[in-house]
């Protein structure tokens, strides 16, 4: 459904984006910058390939400190899926900061609010919930949680997931030397299906979900102690590229759980709350996880996370100090319970599906006209484009991926990059004009350097 004119993140897509500096970034920015780096360590990809300084955010757009507005295609990093300052989310955040900010886990009449929407809005019987302050946080305890209730220690996960960045969550994913000498005892990794690149394929090319299946249970054979509590997954990684799945791997992967007596948990922290059209991403299979994690979009950028169990496991919270000291402050709820409402009342979950399925009908004409696209997909406002230096080797192009993320930059796009991957996450906000006048400057950023590299 269409956005009405009115619409408090409406905006002329013919202003955008408005670009006033000689150079971008710009000199404000690059004041900012060197101020900023002069203290702070480890800033993201995004800011090192392109580090603007941004001061202000509306709707579908972000302002630098130098005046140009740019076209917002990351939702900050898949966070402001509202668009930026949503009235109805600000609005009950300014309310609750001027009521309560905090009082541990005690119940407020906002907390109960949101628990009771939460319990109404999923399909699932998730009856058990904990709040939190990030996603990781919520990743650790859902993990403590299958222990909890099935006296079993080990994880299996997939490569290329990403789940946090403490201990036990960055054990689920990629290993690299950042993250100390090793994965935590009792975590093990194996494939998940990728339709663009399959390890397993049938005899007519196609991708063999059977054979991932028939994987898994030779590996928790031969790799494993055969005390596997939980199969940990993204519904579709998001860090990795927007990369979807096969629509019958996960309806199969809830089997082969049911059949062994592990628990099946979603982390959902980025696929949540409309990012794909659904509250739930796992909704589109039409499968119900043991346990889930939700988080980014949950607040619209306020940090509020969540972990949500099943009737027949909620028992197990009991049984690992779940509490924490801001997880369902005030302010927190007061912000997801908004968003929720505002999903509801702006009919925002059909338009994030009409607006993917427009986007990704453009995608495809991009990857039609330029042989560096070898590959594009996406769900609701959750999208990608591969680049590759050949569409028959699937050689990734990250010199091209590089080069397009700071040109669509330059050009008036934020968005995300992903080394040969071009991450979109546009707010479930923004009109098809706006979205269409962005994938139209990411496809010249896409010719030019086409032009140069090839």
């Amino acid at each position: 459904m269409a956005l009405p004119k009115d619409h408090w993140a409406h905006v002329d897509a013919a202003s955008l984006p408005h670009l006033v500096s000689e150079i971008i970034p710009g000199p404000k920015s690059e004041d900012l910058n060197r101020r900023g780096m002069a203290h702070m360590i480890g800033y993201s990809s995004q800011v090192k390939l392109f580090p603007v300084a941004f001061e202000r955010g509306h709707g579908v757009t972000l302002t630098d400190v130098d005046g140009n507005t740019y076209i917002d295609f990351s939702s900050g990093i898949y966070v402001t899926t509202l668009g930026h300052c949503h009235p109805k989310v600000s609005e009950a955040v300014a309310r609750a900061a001027h009521t309560l900010m905090n009082c541990h886990d005690f119940n407020t009449p906002v907390k109960v609010e949101l628990l009771e929407k939460l319990a109404e809005i999923q399909p699932w019987d998730l009856t058990g919930m904990q709040l939190y302050d990030s996603g990781t946080t919520a990743v650790e305890a859902g993990l403590r949680v299958c222990r909890a209730a099935t006296g079993r220690h080990e994880f299996i996960s997939c490569y290329m997931d990403f789940h946090g960045k403490s201990g036990h969550a960055v054990s689920l994913g990629r290993m690299n030397e950042s993250n100390g000498p090793g994965r935590s005892q009792g975590f093990y990794l194996v494939p998940r299906p990728d339709p663009y690149r399959p390890m397993f394929t049938t005899a007519d090319g196609a991708i063999d979900t059977d054979a991932y299946l028939s994987f898994y249970a030779d590996y928790i054979d031969v790799a494993t102690t055969g005390q596997v509590a939980a199969f940990v997954l993204e519904p579709v990684q998001g860090w990795a590229g927007s990369i979807f799945p096969p629509d019958d791997f996960f309806p199969k992967l809830r089997a082969f759980c049911d059949e062994r007596g592990i628990l099946l948990m979603a982390d959902e922290v980025l696929t949540s709350m409309g990012r794909t059209g659904t509250y739930f991403c796992m909704e589109h299979w039409g499968v119900a996880p043991d346990v889930v994690t939700v988080g980014k979009g949950f607040g619209n950028g306020f940090p509020v996370t969540a972990m949500l169990v099943s009737e027949k496991h909620k028992e197990a919270i009991e049984r690992i100090s779940a509490s924490t000291s801001y997880g369902g402050n005030p302010m927190a709820c007061a912000a997801a319970l908004a968003s929720i409402e505002a999903m509801e009342e702006e009919g925002l979950l059909e338009h994030a599906l009409e607006l993917g399925e427009v986007m990704l009908a453009r995608m495809r004409e991009i990857k039609a006209a330029h042989p560096i696209v070898g590959d594009v997909r996406g769900r609701g406002c959750l999208l990608g484009i591969e680049l590759v230096k050949d569409r028959a080797t699937k050689e990734p192009f990250e010199e091209a991926g590089r080069a397009v993320y700071r040109r669509a930059f330059e050009k008036g796009v934020a968005w995300v990059p992903a080394w040969h991957i071009l991450r979109m996450s546009p707010p479930i906000v923004m009109t098809e004009e706006v979205a269409l006048k962005g994938l139209d400057i990411i496809e010249e950023a896409i010719d030019e350097v086409e032009g140069e590299m090839c």
